[in-house]
């Protein structure tokens, strides 16, 4: 017809199909290189290094060695070297949030890796993958409720993870699992508490709950930063709060970071250091980006596995 741009016929058609499927190959190629390079980064581990006034004035600084998340697996010997690396730093103490390991044959390697590292001053709680074995989740419902939908407990199979408790406990470090406790660190009284995993439903913090210890230093620590959790424990005066479980978003985009959290934190706190307020409140919160993840998702995106030395500092006067 006059005056038309169409082109019709059995060549266009194939002209289309061409154009279709170079585009296909293209970004099926990108996909591959992006999933090649996901799995290669997951094994790039860093370590972080954040200072916090916190401290009384006149206080010397404590070295605290953040570790989260590291979803071990037996035959992971490069993170198992680089945990073990992490005693020539000499921290003053080690808060562990959760998700140790991912088998029972795990076990061992883990707490050899640990070894120079439960010789220090130390707290622990538990996250979803110390009590169950991991298993397949549908990556599309973190992006359709932005965290994992938890699949039926039903036999689901479970972690030796009293022996691991046993094993941290036998250690000297504090269980926080719903449960509070003093250390003296570095010359300082700091009190603890602590929840069980709350991405489960396994916390209590009823149990921990009230005004902030006379201490030098209040510390709330959790497996994952739910605003349940962080309103609770900055309401009652917790100088600072350490979160793991968000693998700092695992999968990020450049120049935008995180698309999801796997939990109702937002975006913008799903690593690293920021602040939390309620109830007049202010407390420093501090979210591990982790040293693993899921042996069914193995691989991490413009989010480096991570350790953290925090290092507490005086307030200003």
């Amino acid at each position: 017809m006059a005056g038309s741009d169409a082109v019709t016929g059995p060549g266009a058609g194939r002209r289309v199909g061409r154009v279709l499927g170079r585009t296909a190959l293209t970004g099926a190629a990108v996909a591959a290189a992006g999933l090649t390079w996901g799995v290669a980064e997951a094994h790039l581990f860093t370590l972080r290094r954040v200072e916090v006034p916190v401290l009384p004035a006149g206080a010397d600084p404590i070295r605290v060695l953040h570790i989260s998340d590291i979803h071990l697996l037996a035959r992971q010997r490069r993170k198992q070297e680089w945990v073990a690396r992490l005693a020539d730093l000499d921290p003053d103490l080690v808060v562990n949030t959760g998700d140790n390991f991912c088998a029972d044959d795990a076990l061992a390697p883990l707490l050899d890796s640990l070894g120079d590292l439960l010789e220090r001053p130390g707290v622990f709680i538990f996250g979803s993958n110390d009590y169950l074995k991991p298993d397949f989740r549908n990556p599309f419902s973190y992006l359709l409720y932005g965290r994992s939908r938890a699949n039926s407990a039903e036999d689901h199979p479970e972690l030796d993870h009293e022996s691991l408790r046993r094993a941290f406990t036998s250690a000297g470090w504090l269980d926080l699992n719903d449960r509070q406790g003093r250390l003296e660190v570095a010359g300082r009284t700091i009190a603890f508490r602590g929840t069980d995993d709350a991405h489960h439903h396994r916390d209590h913090y009823e149990r921990v709950a009230g005004p902030a210890a006379d201490a030098d230093l209040n510390i709330g620590v959790t497996h994952a930063p739910y605003l349940r959790i962080l309103d609770a424990m900055t309401a009652d005066g917790m100088d600072m709060i350490f979160a793991g479980h968000t693998h700092g978003g695992q999968v990020c985009l450049p120049f935008k970071g995180a698309i999801i959290t796997n939990c109702d934190i937002d975006p913008a706190r799903v690593k690293g250091l920021s602040t939390h307020e309620a109830g007049g409140n202010t407390a420093w919160l501090h979210v591990s980006a982790g040293l693993g993840t899921s042996p069914f998702a193995p691989y991490r995106t413009f989010c480096r596995p991570e350790a953290s030395l925090v290092t507490l500092l005086p307030r200003s006067a």
